[in-house]
């Protein structure tokens, strides 16, 4: 029988580059998204629906069929609104479990974060305690604690991959890396950091390898998994090797200045990953970065 899979979130970043996997695997995709997608994030033979799944009477109505996977890459991503951050990211996955637990699915994926571990010292470690400052890791921490406590009492089939900073091509433009390249592309002034945070950069391509291998993993239900390359960068390295590719732009080192509660350094312990997905990542940094530039370029065209 056609494997079929759900997407919370299917319209994002990640979720278009998921789902247009899943295509390719010859399954049937489902997405849920607050929004229509996005003309260069439609995906061909994805049915998609609108709800927010922090309205579970809406949500009870929608989800009419039976899936063998759940991937929850939802949530708003404006954390300045603390009560849509918290109800996106922990009550839209209370909601979803109400419903899945009663549903006999295969897996559950949930797409966690890497600030759930706050000003932690790196590398992260799945079993440190966690002391996240902001919202949104607050929010995907008591997310996480949820799941895996439904998996202990119910064996709810919950794997949690804690990314950290996915990028590559039809990524947001306000995010880090599009930020620059456009500024670059523009040839004008942009406003950033000194730029000396390390952090740790993980291509769109090995990301959605990790989750299609925790949803075909026997081991990985009921762990929490991160999901990175293990090394760092420092963001200056990254706005200057950008600023001379691309012959353009004029970074304004220094002119934002740092939050208190910013981890200089962030990158993840893999054991879990490689023990239990037996993954790693295959995209570098560099090849990973000019695949990017040049979709960046062939948009501007």
């Amino acid at each position: 029988m056609k494997r079929s899979i759900l997407i919370i979130g299917g319209t994002g970043f990640i979720g278009y580059h998921l789902a247009a996997k899943c295509i390719k695997l010859k399954w049937k995709v489902t997405s849920i998204s607050t929004k229509k997608p996005q003309k260069e994030r439609k995906v061909k033979g994805v049915e998609y629906l609108i709800c927010n799944i922090g309205n579970l009477k809406r949500l009870k109505k929608i989800i009419k069929n039976d899936f063998n996977y759940v991937v929850n890459l939802g949530g708003y991503i404006d954390h300045y609104d603390k009560v849509k951050t918290f109800r996106s990211h922990y009550l839209g996955v209370k909601n979803l479990s109400t419903i899945f637990l009663k549903k006999n699915i295969n897996s559950f994926i949930q797409i966690g974060s890497s600030t759930e571990y706050g000003k932690l010292r790196s590398p992260h470690k799945e079993k440190d305690k966690c002391k996240p400052k902001l919202i949104y890791g607050k929010s995907k921490l008591l997310a996480t604690n949820y799941l895996i406590r439904l998996y202990k009492k119910y064996k709810f089939p919950v794997t949690v991959l804690r990314f950290y900073l996915v990028f590559g091509p039809k990524q947001s433009k306000n995010r880090f890396i599009p930020i620059i390249i456009s500024s670059c592309l523009k040839k004008i002034k942009f406003d950033c950091s000194d730029g000396k945070q390390k952090r740790d950069f993980l291509y769109v391509t090995d990301s959605i390898e990790a989750i299609i291998s925790a949803i075909r993993s026997k081991k990985s239900k009921g762990e929490i998994i991160n999901i990175g390359t293990g090394k760092t960068v420092t963001l200056k390295k990254i706005i200057d090797y950008l600023v001379r590719k691309i012959d353009g732009g004029e970074p304004q080192f220094g002119k934002i200045v740092l939050r208190k509660d910013e981890p200089k350094i962030m990158f993840p312990n893999l054991k879990n990953a490689i023990k239990l997905l037996n993954w790693k990542p295959k995209i570098s940094f560099s090849n990973g970065l000019n695949k990017t530039i040049k979709a960046y370029m062939k948009e501007s065209i």
